[in-house]
């Protein structure tokens, strides 16, 4: 055969490949679509994301009489999954402002009621302790740290108990001998993430509230106010009032008129969970080192190590400007166990269990977006940073109460989402 006929024969071979190949992806967008068949759904309230803060919603919203819906492929494997659960508004306060402080304190002094009324209803543990947390300074540059954040704290009216070094050592007896000193607050806790997200998912469920493991994909509207969601099976989800809670991807939800929900970005946190081997149990040593939670500030360097009942040891969290990468990197892990060697030189001795990474919600000021957004039915329960695990009982009661009532209480009065939006809505 000429050149010019191989050239002729092999065009016609592209051709009829092509178009099978066309006709193939055709079959098969045609199978997928006719495998998505629509199905109707009503509910009083959907809330779209079933992490720590959508699954408490809805669990307090079903205890308030609604028909709740939540549409999340897999709840709390989300920021929850990788959250240390520390319970400490007043140990933050040096990251937030003022009102976020209130609010994290008023959200835990409701935790102790909370938890033990998810494992009064379901009989499952929630991991909650309250034995408070101590801060300690690695060198004498980091308690000069150590003592701004005291003094900021006095401001907001928490006494501070300062410890020397000697004092920290008797608290925690395993600390390194190089901590020079720290800050004792008695009243925080601690909470075990993914105990209390089985646990709200099993209450929220006994209380009525339907899971549909599927992923909102667009925002329903009708005559200008939020009416639904389409669902990725095909399910449509109707129902007058919508709240979001979907973590830092909440307003990538198709549907949304511009400028709703703020503006929301992932931040990477790396953590690494530490469990006792049978050396450390044989020596006698406390299963998790710690009797309390322990954060530390080493050459500048936060840490923190977070003790569990089952004798597990969380070290966290970096906190990366990564967008969506959840990838366990090594020097990730090398800090973490770095500066937590650093506080308890015992972690050595622990079995490396996991590492892994979560993405936190955060808003342009850090701080949670509650309440109404600017567009009718649609309800805003994100943005909450590095504080979602703590502030999921006050964001469950004061959600829950404007879906009922339709009022927000005046506790969420400084997390509005109108603190981000224009004088007129651009949608309108």
């Amino acid at each position: 055969m000429s050149s010019a006929n191989e050239a002729h024969g092999t065009s016609h071979a592209r051709a009829a490949n092509g178009a099978r190949a066309a006709n193939g992806t055709r079959a098969a967008n045609g199978a997928q679509a006719a495998n998505l068949v629509r199905r109707d759904e009503t509910a009083d309230v959907l809330i779209i994301g079933g992490g720590v803060i959508g699954l408490a919603i809805a669990w307090r919203a079903a205890q308030r009489g609604l028909r709740v819906t939540v549409a999340d492929p897999d709840p709390g494997r989300g920021a929850s999954h990788a959250a240390a659960g520390m319970l400490t508004p007043v140990a933050e306060a040096a990251y937030a402002e003022r009102h976020l402080f209130e609010l994290g304190s008023l959200s835990l002094r409701r935790y102790p009621a909370f938890a033990a009324e998810l494992t009064e209803r379901t009989g499952m543990p929630t991991g909650f302790r309250q034995t408070g947390t101590l801060q300690v300074g690695y060198d004498a540059d980091d308690m000069a740290l150590l003592a701004e954040h005291a003094l900021l704290r006095e401001s907001f009216g928490v006494p501070t108990h300062r410890l020397s070094g000697r004092e920290c050592r008797q608290a925690e007896p395993l600390l390194g001998p190089a901590i020079s000193g720290g800050l004792l607050v008695e009243d925080d806790a601690s909470v075990d993430p993914r105990l209390l997200i089985s646990a709200l998912l099993a209450a929220a469920t006994a209380a009525g509230v339907v899971h549909l493991p599927h992923r909102a994909t667009k925002l329903r509207l009708d005559a200008d106010r939020a009416s639904g969601a389409d669902l990725a099976d095909g399910t449509v989800v109707f129902a007058p009032q919508v709240v979001l809670s979907a973590g830092w991807s909440s307003a990538a939800i198709a549907g949304l008129p511009e400028d709703v929900v703020p503006p929301l970005r992932p931040v990477k946190g790396q953590i690494v969970r530490l469990r006792p081997t049978a050396v450390t149990l044989a020596a006698g040593l406390s299963p998790s080192l710690l009797n309390r939670t322990v954060r530390g500030i080493v050459q500048g360097s936060p840490v923190y190590l977070v003790p569990r009942e089952q004798g597990e040891l969380v070290l966290g969290a970096t906190q990366e400007e990564m967008g969506a990468d959840t990838t366990v990197t090594a020097g990730g892990v090398w800090q973490l166990l770095r500066d937590a060697r650093a506080i308890v030189p015992g972690i050595t001795e622990l079995e490396l269990a996991e590492a892994a990474a979560g993405l936190r919600p955060g808003t342009p000021d850090n701080a949670p977006v509650l309440g109404p957004s600017q567009l009718p039915g649609l309800v805003l329960a994100t943005g909450h940073f590095r504080s979602g695990v703590l502030l999921a009982p006050v964001t469950a009661d004061l959600i829950a109460d404007q879906l009922v009532t339709g009022t927000i209480d005046q506790a969420a009065a400084h997390f509005s989402a109108l603190r981000f939006a224009r004088q007129e809505p651009a949608w309108r």
